[in-house]
């Protein structure tokens, strides 16, 4: 199989990412939980991840490092746990339902106002219309640093600087560019960076976290076991444990840790450069085809390696089983969880196809790929 959906996943591993999954699974009790040597053992990994996360997101404390599932219950823990009635919230037509519904759902049960910068029919949107959109009442910025359907990145910079200078709380989506684009806390100006290991870090599903603001207090979304101050009655205040009621997934974040290594060795800027070869390389093979219109801004320098096209009038759905079937080449079709930007581009009813690429794909791969996309629509 042509494996090209890893904006969906990624599903080749590092070997030392997997090595640390079983070695953690052979070796780690309870993080937290006792002084017994798997209990420790587990403690340690986690600390490891903390501290190696913090550096990867330039988080300023390590003990604000908070650990999760998935970007999608880290986005949730942030915004039910920062807003409440009577704020206004400024977010994107770019956005995954992970920022939508959790924000539909603040403005139907607490009164949470809602504004979205707009996409223009490419699928791009201007940071100058943050700006325009700010209102006495607003607390915060929350969008995604990169589109999952067309690869589009937002200047992160510009905009963390345009919310501090107006006092507001910038959340940000990293489910497509951690470990693919540069993220600095501190110079960007976040307040709370929401991930994913099982994407662009090459981790295993089912990790990921919060990166916290040292002046940013977060209401926990969960309470429960804890490990500590077992006989009060309300979650521990101090973090990380203020957010992280349960048990961790040691296993996971021992392959997160080992993730986050690999990536660091290599180097974001050599992954980036890598990707966006490839996928380049797909993208003046396919744009030049009778019948193909790919979405998005393909010449922007900040984006992550995708290309998502249509081929005529063609379901997207039957393309990708196509592609999959009589060729090999895993793809995702239909509406990507982002319905606002389908809106934009007006392929509501069609959806799109998804190719995106990962460090372990090559050049043969992807001439197989604009061949596949060639003969399909001929």
């Amino acid at each position: 199989m042509i494996y090209l959906d890893n904006a969906a996943t990624t599903l080749h591993k590092p070997p030392a990412v997997i090595e640390a999954v079983v070695e953690a699974m052979r070796s780690h009790a309870n993080p937290g939980r006792g002084t017994n040597e798997g209990a420790m053992s587990a403690a340690r990994t986690t600390h490891r991840a903390r501290e190696k996360t913090a550096k990867l997101f330039g988080c300023p404390e390590v003990e604000r490092v908070v650990f999760t599932s998935n970007s999608t219950e880290a986005l949730n823990i942030a915004i039910q746990g920062l807003l409440k009635a009577g704020d206004h919230v400024i977010s994107t037509d770019l956005e995954h339902n992970s920022v939508l519904r959790p924000l539909y759902l603040m403005e139907r049960e607490r009164g949470v106002a809602l504004s979205f910068v707009r996409a223009d029919g490419a699928g791009r949107i201007a940071c100058k219309d943050f700006e325009s959109l700010i209102r006495p009442e607003t607390r915060a910025i929350v969008c995604t640093h990169a589109s999952n359907l067309t690869g589009d990145a937002i200047d992160i910079r510009t905009v963390g600087n345009l919310a501090r200078r107006h006092g507001l709380l910038f959340i940000l989506d990293a489910s497509q560019s951690a470990g693919c684009l540069p993220i600095d806390m501190e110079e960007d100006s976040i307040d709370v960076v929401c991930f994913t290991g099982h994407k662009g870090l090459m981790a295993p599903q089912g990790t990921g976290g919060l990166c916290i603001g040292e002046h940013v207090d977060i209401r926990p979304l969960k309470v429960g076991g804890s490990g500590i101050r077992s006989f009060s009655r309300e979650q521990p205040e101090e973090y990380p444990v203020r957010l992280e009621a349960g048990t961790l997934n040691s296993h996971g974040i021992a392959g997160l840790l080992a993730a986050i290594d690999f990536v660091q060795d290599i180097g974001i800027d050599r992954i980036h450069e890598k990707e966006n070869r490839l996928m380049r390389q797909f993208y003046e093979g396919v744009s030049v085809i009778d019948g193909v219109t790919v979405y998005g801004d393909l010449k922007a320098p900040a984006r992550t390696a995708i290309v998502s096209l249509n081929i005529r009038d063609f379901d997207s759905g039957a393309v990708s089983d196509e592609l999959s079937v009589s060729y090999g080449i895993a793809t995702r079709p239909g509406a990507h969880c982002a319905p606002r930007l389908h809106e934009a581009l007006g392929t509501v009813s069609q959806g799109a196809v998804r190719f995106s690429f990962g460090w372990f794909n090559t050049e043969e791969e992807v001439e197989r790929a604009v061949e596949a996309v060639r003969e399909i629509a001929t």
